[in-house]
């Protein structure tokens, strides 16, 4: 995961884009650098207050997913968040016109308000900043209420058809049935080297033991078979046979709960290879743009280098030119100069 810099968090703002990966990424670099979360809202507020209307409702979707998917690492986000939303939607309500933002939000709202991520009354006066600059248009506005209520209606597996509309395609997310968000909650990726003991962990694990099982296979049929008690004829048999079934016990109680380990074990790998792959692809992305950015410098120097080699080849050989001291006497020495006859 990369550092932590003001000039990061500004580029990858700038970056941010309507696409889920684009915002599911960027909420886990936000989530893993928490302790920062004063100066990253700080941050946020100021920029989602000078983007274009369009990126206002990326930013709430960002705004969105780092609240509800650090609810579990703790409340740092949800808090700092409830005391700049306020302004952010009488910004909104002030500054937007399109009735589809509009909308957008209020979904976003009725989202926080069904899963309890802030107090109904709070989420209240979120919808009274927001709409406050246009009660004066009231058919608008009874309109936009109209719709959000259409739009809450729309069942939890819905899906957009539309695919040239990203942002509706989020708002169907955003109504989906994840626990808290309309994206799977990623946590703070793995090191390297922890993933790799844990992928090493699982090659020793329950299953793979190749002895145990063949224990559990050779075991006899009878201690396993109500039937086979018919079949005993004396006190020592019986003696005997309690013995087998008590060590089968102990064997498969044994392996059973190495087992149950084992799937706990494999669920938290699972979580940890994705975790790790969805910072691989952040790195990928950003690895991607600098080569890109790379090679246009060195296009650019590989074009100085031409006109420098151009601009040599076009240049006078000095050691071709004439002698044009040639025939004339030498100039006086400084001895010769101050020489008194």
């Amino acid at each position: 995961m990369s550092a932590f810099t003001e000039t990061a968090l500004l580029k990858k703002l700038a970056e941010l884009n309507s696409s889920q990966q684009s915002i599911q990424t960027l909420s886990l670099w936000l989530i893993h650098h928490r302790k920062h979360h004063a100066g990253i809202i700080k941050t946020w507020l100021r920029e989602i207050e000078n983007v274009p209307e369009s990126k206002k409702l990326i930013f709430m979707y960002l705004a969105n997913d780092v609240i509800q998917n650090s609810k579990k690492k703790g409340p740092e986000y949800g808090k700092e968040f409830s005391n700049i939303l306020p302004k952010v939607f009488s910004h909104i309500g002030e500054t937007c016109t399109s009735d589809k933002l509009f909308g957008n939000l209020g979904r976003i709202l009725n989202i926080w308000e069904e899963r309890g991520v802030y107090e109904p009354k709070m989420i209240a006066d979120f919808r009274a900043k927001l709409n406050k600059q246009n009660q004066s248009n009231e058919g608008n506005d009874g309109k936009r209420k109209n719709e959000e209520n259409n739009k809450t209606k729309v069942k939890r597996s819905r899906t957009s058809s539309d695919s040239d509309d990203k942002n509706t395609a989020l708002l169907f997310e955003l109504n989906g049935d994840a626990e808290q968000s309309p994206y799977l909650p990623l946590g703070d990726p793995p090191e390297p080297e922890e993933l790799i003991k844990a992928l090493v962990k699982i090659e020793n694990s329950a299953s793979s033991d190749a002895i145990v099982r063949e224990r559990i296979a050779n075991l006899p049929p009878e201690i396993s078979e109500i039937s086979c008690l018919n079949k005993l004829e004396d006190k020592d048999a019986a003696k005997a046979l309690a013995n087998q079934v008590n060590e089968a016990v102990e064997l498969l109680n044994d392996y059973n709960s190495r087992l149950a380990a084992e799937m706990e074990e494999r669920t938290k790998l699972a979580s940890m290879l994705r975790d790790f792959q969805a910072e691989q692809k952040e790195l990928l992305v950003q690895a991607e743009k600098r080569l890109e950015e790379y090679k246009k410098k060195l296009q650019k120097i590989l074009a100085v280098q031409k006109e420098i080699r151009d601009h040599l080849s076009n240049l006078p050989d000095l050691t071709q030119l004439p002698d044009v001291t040639g025939g004339l006497a030498p100039l006086p020495s400084a001895g010769d100069l101050f020489n008194i006859h």
